[in-house]
Formats: C-alpha cells, sequence, structure tokens
C-alpha cells in the first residue's frame, strides 16, 4: 500500500483500547538510544562537584591550588567565581504572600545548609581526572549548629537560641497555609463537629509520619551544555525542558530565544526530575565562561545525597462521626519538611493533599492547616504522587480506625461515608468537583478478585486459634486529583505557571503525520499512545505517526510532564489539533471531489459523499496540498494545525486496593499473601502501558509501606546514601499482583480518560500499612511507623502489652522507638484498647 492510498474498510481497527507494545522499547532496551551521559561533544570538558561535609556551616576558605595545578585540569571556580553568571534556582510556588523564602544560589560562597552542597566545581578533560582534582580542593568551614528535627525546627526561634536553617531569617517557618469549609463557604464549622463528637459521638485523634523518600530513578541526573553555536545548548535528564528553559533565561539574563534544551531518553523520573537543578546552572554558567561544551553526570551517591527528596510531614487529624460511624468533619494539621530551601514547587505539595484528606467521603465540615518548615536536609519537593499519598494515607489509615471504633468491617464502614454513584457531579467539602466515579464497581470487582469473604474467614479461624502468623487484610478506597491544571485556578493557589498544554499535527506530503507535543516522556509511553490517538483521529497507520518531544526547538511551547497530566491534558491538545486537521481537508475534500461540504462524512481516514461511493483519503488531500495545483479559492496550502488546551477541571481516578499480609507475632517478619486493586481510569488508550503503570506505581508505595527511608544522623549526615542502606525493592521482593478496572469515563475531555501514573503508588501505602496493623490490632497494636521494619514490627507487639487500655478515659498511646503518638477519645462509647506503636 503505497503512501497516498486509503485504508480498506476491513483494515481500519480502532487503536484506542488496543495492547501495542511501546514504540520507544526496542530502541531503549536494545541500547541504540542516547542518554544525555552518553553524549560526547568535540573539545568537551567533564565536570566534577566539591560538596559539603556538613549540614550547615561557615565558609571560611577554599584554596584551588592543588586542583588547578592537576592534569588536565582547565579551571576550578568557586561560588564567589561565578557569581555574576550562576542565576538562581527558582521557587515557582509561593504559598501564601508572606512565604519566607530563603535565596538559592546553585553554588553558595560564604554558607552551606545542607550535607552536599556544592562549594566548588572543578572542569577537566575526562571525568576521572575532575573527579581526582575535586579532592584536591581544600574548603575549610565553622560549623553551624543544624536545624534538623522537623518539630524543633518548626518552634525555633532567634530568640530560643534553637538552630536556625537560615539564621539570617530569624525563623524556621516559611509558610503557614489554612483551607477552613466553614470559611470557604464548602461546608460547616470543624470545631463544632468535634464539640458535637466529643459529648455525642466518636472523637478520633492520630498522628501519622510520613518518612523521607528518595525518587531513586533509574538514571541519575546528567548535563550537557554546548556554548559554542548561536544558541546555547542544554541537554538535560530532565522532566521539565520548556520550564528549564525558562527558568535558566529568567535568572541569567540570557534571552530565552538563545537557548535550546533537549531532554532526550530520560530514564525516569517520578518527580524527581522536575526540577531546576544547581547542576543544569553551574553547568551552564561554567560552558559560558570557558567557551567549551561540558558534561556533569552524577554519582549515585550523589543523587542520593543531593537530588530533592519527597514526603517528610507529620500529620495530626481528629475525625469526628456519630456512634455508628457516620463521619461528620475532619481536621488536619500538618508540618512539611521544606529541606533546607524551598524547591521549585516544594511548598505546593502539601497544598495539593489538602484537596484529597476527605477522598472520597463525604464529610460535612474540614479544616486543613500546612506549616512548612526550612530544615538542614537536601530539600523536598515532587515525588509520585506529590501530596496525594500523603493525605490518602492519613485518611486510609483513620478510617480503618474508624472501623475498630465502630467495631465494623472496614469496608461497610467506608461504603457507609462515600459518595455514591448517582450523586456525581459531586461538590466535596473541600471545594472540588467531582465528575464521575464509581466507587461501589470498582469495590465489588476488588472484593471478588480477592476473595475477601474467604480471607476475612481464614483470618477469624488463626485468631482463634492463637496462630503464631496472623493474617491481616488492608484496604485502600482512594481517589486522587491530577492532571495538574486548569490556569485559574492554580492562579488563585498563586502557582507560578499555567496548566495547559499545547500540541500540533503535521501532515506530511507522503502522507505520514508528525505529531509534536509539549508533554516529555521520560518512560511514559507518550510515543505509542499518542500515535494511537491521532491514528484513530486521522484514520492513519499507527505506524505512520510519529512522535516528537522533548525538544524546545522542535517543540517551542509546553508545560512538560509531571501530575499525570500527559494524558489528559495532552491528549486532548492532540485531539484537538488532530480535528482541526480534518476541518481544514474538509473543503478541500469537497473540493477535489466536486461535492458540497455539508455532504461529507469522515470516518477511517478517508471523505465519503454521503448517499455515494465517492471518497478519498486524508493522505491523498495531504499530497494534493503538497503540490496545491487544485485548492479551492482562499485556501491555504496547508492542513497543519495546532491546538492549546487549557482543561476546565482537574481529572480524578479512583479505585479499590486490596492487601494480605502475613505477620509473623514471634519475629515481626511480614509476606504480603496477596494483592488485588481494581482502578477506575476512565476509558483506556493502551492497556499495556496501563498495566505497566499500575504495577510500577504499586511497587513503590508498598516500598514506603515496607522497605525504604532516607535517615540522617545528629549531625545531618545522610546515613542511607547508598543502595546497601537505602532500600529499593527487587522483582524477588514483590508478588503478582491482580490488576482489573471498571470504567467511569471522565467528563472533563473529548477522550474520557483520567491519570494513572500515580494511582498505584497513592493508594498502595495505607492498603498494606492497614493490613500489617489489621493483623496485630487483637494484640493492642494500633499503628506501626513506615517503613514497617521486621524491627519496628516487633517493637509494636512487645510494647502492647496487654493490649489493653481503661475504658471511659483517654488513652494515650506512644511507643519511643517509632515516634508515633495518638489519642483515641473513649467517652462516647469506643471498644477498643491498645498501643499505638
Amino acid at each position: 500500500m503505497t503512501a497516498t492510498q486509503e485504508r480498506p474498510a476491513d483494515e481500519v481497527e480502532r487503536e484506542i483500547g488496543r495492547e501495542r507494545r511501546r514504540k520507544e522499547d526496542q530502541r531503549l532496551i536494545t541500547g541504540r538510544t542516547r542518554w544525555t551521559d552518553n553524549l560526547t561533544l568535540p573539545g568537551m570538558l567533564h565536570l566534577a562537584m566539591v560538596r559539603s561535609p556538613f549540614a550547615h556551616a561557615r565558609i571560611t576558605g577554599i584554596d584551588t591550588t592543588a586542583a588547578k595545578q592537576a592534569t588536565n585540569v582547565v579551571g576550578v571556580f568557586t561560588g564567589a567565581d561565578l557569581a555574576d553568571s550562576l542565576g538562581a534556582c527558582i521557587n515557582a510556588w509561593a504559598i501564601t504572600t508572606d512565604q519566607v523564602t530563603p535565596d538559592h544560589p546553585p553554588m553558595p560562597a560564604d554558607r552551606v545548609t545542607f550535607a552536599g552542597e556544592i562549594v566548588a566545581v572543578v572542569a577537566a578533560r575526562s571525568a576521572a581526572e575532575a573527579r581526582d582534582a575535586a579532592e584536591l580542593v581544600d574548603v575549610e568551614y565553622d560549623e553551624l549548629p543544624a536545624a534538623l528535627d522537623l518539630k524543633e525546627a518548626a518552634e525555633a526561634t532567634a530568640d530560643t537560641g534553637a538552630a536556625l536553617a537560615h539564621p539570617e531569617l530569624g525563623t524556621n517557618r516559611s509558610a503557614y497555609w489554612v483551607f477552613d469549609s466553614a470559611e470557604a463557604g464548602t461546608g460547616g464549622d470543624v470545631e463544632e463537629a468535634i464539640a458535637q463528637a466529643r459529648t455525642d459521638g466518636i472523637l478520633l485523634e492520630r498522628e501519622y509520619r510520613q518518612q523521607r523518600l528518595i525518587p531513586a530513578f533509574m538514571e541519575p541526573r546528567s548535563v550537557v551544555v554546548d556554548p559554542t553555536g548561536e544558541q546555547i545548548t542544554v541537554w538535560s535528564a530532565t522532566q521539565i525542558p520548556h520550564i528549564l528553559r525558562f527558568a535558566i533565561a529568567a535568572t541569567t539574563g540570557v534571552p530565552e530565544s538563545k537557548i535550546r534544551v533537549i531532554a532526550p531518553d530520560v530514564g525516569g523520573g517520578f518527580g524527581g526530575k522536575l526540577q531546576q537543578t544547581p547542576e543544569e546552572m553551574i553547568a551552564f554558567a561554567v560552558a559560558r565562561r570557558l567557551g567549551k561544551p561540558v558534561k556533569y553526570t552524577e554519582t549515585r551517591s550523589e543523587s542520593l545525597m543531593s537530588a530533592h527528596h519527597g514526603r517528610d510531614q507529620w500529620q495530626r487529624l481528629t475525625l469526628a462521626a456519630t456512634k455508628d460511624g457516620r463521619v461528620t468533619g475532619l481536621k488536619v494539621d500538618l508540618l512539611a519538611d521544606l529541606g533546607a530551601y524551598v524547591a521549585i514547587v516544594g511548598g505546593g505539595v502539601p497544598v495539593l493533599g489538602a484537596f484529597m484528606f476527605n477522598a472520597i467521603y463525604k464529610f460535612p465540615a474540614y479544616r486543613f492547616q500546612c506549616q512548612t518548615v526550612l530544615t538542614n536536609k537536601v530539600w523536598t519537593d515532587a515525588y509520585r504522587g506529590a501530596g496525594r499519598p500523603e493525605a490518602t494515607y492519613a485518611i486510609e489509615r483513620l478510617m480503618d480506625e474508624l472501623a475498630a471504633e465502630v467495631g465494623e468491617d472496614p469496608l461497610a464502614v467506608r461504603e457507609r461515608n462515600w459518595i455514591k454513584h448517582e450523586e456525581f457531579p459531586f461538590q466535596t467539602v473541600a471545594g472540588l468537583e467531582y465528575d464521575s466515579g464509581n466507587y461501589e464497581a470498582a469495590t465489588a470487582r476488588a472484593k471478588e478478585l480477592f476473595g475477601y469473604d474467604e480471607l476475612r474467614a481464614e483470618q477469624q479461624r488463626r485468631r482463634e486459634s492463637g496462630d503464631r502468623v496472623q493474617l491481616g487484610i488492608g484496604i485502600s478506597t482512594f481517589t486522587e486529583m491530577c492532571g495538574l491544571a486548569p490556569s485559574r485556578v492554580l492562579g488563585q493557589l498563586n502557582y507560578g505557571a499555567g496548566g495547559w498544554e499545547h500540541a500540533s499535527v503535521r501532515m506530511l506530503a507522503t502522507g505520514k503525520v508528525e505529531v509534536v507535543t509539549g508533554a516529555s516522556a521520560h518512560g511514559q509511553g507518550h510515543e505509542t499512545a499518542f500515535s494511537q490517538i491521532v491514528a484513530d483521529r486521522l484514520g492513519v497507520p499507527f505506524d505512520d505517526v510519529e512522535v516528537l518531544h522533548g525538544d524546545t526547538q522542535i517543540s517551542h511551547k509546553g508545560l512538560d510532564t509531571y501530575g499525570s497530566r500527559s494524558l489528559v491534558v495532552g491528549g486532548e491538545a492532540l485531539v484537538r489539533a488532530a480535528d482541526k486537521v480534518v476541518e481544514k481537508a474538509k473543503p478541500i475534500a469537497a473540493h477535489l471531489l466536486e461535492a458540497s461540504v455539508d455532504d461529507l462524512e469522515f470516518g477511517g481516514g478517508r471523505f465519503h459523499v454521503r448517499g455515494t461511493d465517492q471518497g478519498i483519503a486524508i493522505t491523498e488531500i495531504a499530497t494534493a496540498v503538497f503540490a496545491a495545483h487544485n485548492l479551492p479559492d482562499g485556501v491555504e496550502p496547508t492542513l497543519d494545525s495546532e491546538a492549546t488546551y487549557d482543561p476546565v477541571n482537574f481529572n480524578f481516578p479512583h479505585g479499590t486496593h486490596l492487601c494480605a499480609m502475613e505477620v509473623d507475632t514471634e519475629t515481626g517478619a511480614l509476606s504480603m499473601r496477596k494483592y488485588v486493586c481494581v482502578d477506575d481510569i476512565g476509558n483506556i488508550i493502551n492497556p499495556l502501558i496501563v498495566s505497566g503503570q499500575v504495577h510500577g506505581g504499586l511497587v513503590q508505595g508498598i516500598a514506603q509501606a515496607l522497605w525504604e527511608e532516607a535517615v540522617y544522623d545528629d549531625s545531618g549526615t545522610l546515613v542511607s546514601g547508598s543502595f546497601v542502606d537505602y532500600l529499593l525493592p527487587t522483582a524477588a521482593d514483590t508478588i503478582s499482583f491482580e490488576i482489573d478496572h471498571t470504567t467511569s469515563p471522565a467528563t472533563t475531555n473529548s477522550l474520557g480518560t483520567k491519570g494513572v501514573g500515580e494511582a498505584g503508588t497513592i493508594a498502595s501505602t495505607p492498603a498494606v500499612v492497614n493490613a500489617v496493623v489489621d493483623a496485630l490490632r487483637p494484640l493492642g497494636v494500633h499503628d506501626v511507623q513506615m517503613p514497617c521494619t521486621p524491627e519496628r514490627v516487633w517493637r509494636a507487639i512487645n510494647s502492647s502489652g496487654s493490649g489493653g487500655a481503661t475504658e471511659g478515659a483517654a488513652a494515650p498511646h506512644f511507643d519511643a522507638s517509632t515516634g508515633m503518638e495518638g489519642t483515641v477519645d473513649r467517652t462516647a462509647g469506643a471498644q477498643d484498647g491498645g498501643t499505638d506503636a
């Protein structure tokens, strides 16, 4: 079949919904691709960074003499040397007008504020020579007190004499952000609900710890800068080439038109590459200073130590409910650790969670208050889910606690409180409108696949027999807001950018199609899914669609990839651009067919004259447009079209996740027995890609529950700075998950799609921890701080004693080994006692 031949009707098959293997994989898995670190340019120099060993110290001197004399060293620079050209690392989301935001120099000249901060850079002819010379840089420090404990840092002031991350600010408190449903007009007064529950209901108070995590992407960060052309070209392993280009231009004074940013194949990000990094800015400055291309690629230990971290919160929640377990109010008091600086969107991550603590439940009253805090640790920012996993964890843990107080099955209590499918669209107490969903259908399917009733029966038998290995069943019925948009809402939240996305579709003379998207892939399968969408819309073969992205010279306009926005925002932009191509082709088709435009129908890549067998393929029209020999008067010879889409609402996938964990009550050892999830992500473009996203997300969420934690010692040194100590799971550590889907199409985009990239991570963590606690609840254990290591589980069991607390009194629960505490007000007829550990 030639390029201009139409596809026979019997060959036309819908691409959307097909399990196509990813176009990208062939080159990615056979090594026929170019990561940033694979790039080699003529005369290129290599950079090595000199990093502070101290969490907080004054730089009193830097001697670069020996390093400059080392073999093949071309230059050694300090922050003072490059002060006029380094620019700055930006904060794009000041969540309040009075947010305290310290300056973030890429390479400070006078003081370091976390262990791993860069104080000098060496440029040499090879990476090894640069690293060797970096060892010769002699830096003298005057160590300062470091603010490390989040709660203590929040209380520190200049008057108290406690450590301040930035003493010149006089405080560690950055911003205090509040949402109150009574003030917003979206619900009642939460204090009234709490007072009512205290006298005639159930009042639960719990404090949960979200440990600090490290994104740990597969490909370390890498950047190459070439200043030798008309433009300065930056190749970077980044999620945000367009935003990075803007940030470099805005802070260095180099015109944006003179900067080209390319994100080649990028090996994962999970939010960890949603950043304008100091290393990128330093490489940019050194390349300009020396007039030569430079490359920097971090080591794995540098990545763990200095790439931004995620989570790190203390969450104190108060839930009010009636005696039969109907929720009446929720109050959230959050402490969020920003680290040493307010990162590009770091301060806004807890704000994203603010809209999700109410989850799928019909809370009549709600208040959220968050204090962000500066400490002398590496800064935190978005990590897969960004605020939504933290919120989902807290409310799903709390719903299990409510079920225990009522003495009912946790699923029954959830169903009593969740939004029914006939109630959509639903205005939540947090001010959002959920457009579609069916929590009943997803839960029913999950229960069926899980064998819920059978496992509950087995659990009861084990409890009655006093089995050493107890069975726990964990539940997570979640929703999330994703597709970071619309721009007007982001503006109301003081976010520094919009939420739109841009796309263009180009019909080539041979009938092939080029798609240009502002979304920038780093493992999601954009090239495949976007090809399927456009192939369906234009009726052309899947293999005839080429997707171009990640280069600001080719894709001149875009807002990149994060927050599960690529499909629901970027995909819709593609749909609109493709539809414009068809509309442009229509009058040309009518002219060539000597028919009225009103008599034409389009389908399967072909315009038909209604009621006849006359027709012409859109690929033939593309050739005719290229020749331009016979076009209607006044019609431009092009079908190329573009569209910029700005959604009117967020996007709300949901699902039910069920987990069975076996817990050895003598050793604390854990074993996952079964995991089932049923997600509703609307219409599915490619089930194979969706399965990969869900499986990967599940493992990351489970890893937070069981293994991962970034740990600092008392001096501010990261002691989990390698994969020996920072425990990432392998395939051998996980089981085979059972996944399925129900479908409630989104009403906010024409494809009916919802985000999926973060769903598994958001839902799985509470499902696993709920299962662990469920197994131990008869022993008096109400919580285990994440990660639920065997030692922590064992300590929780052994600190619980008899598992009882005097009824009718408030029972504080605290275990020093975990730092968890909580209180249950038992004056309203609560049933069980125990210990939080």
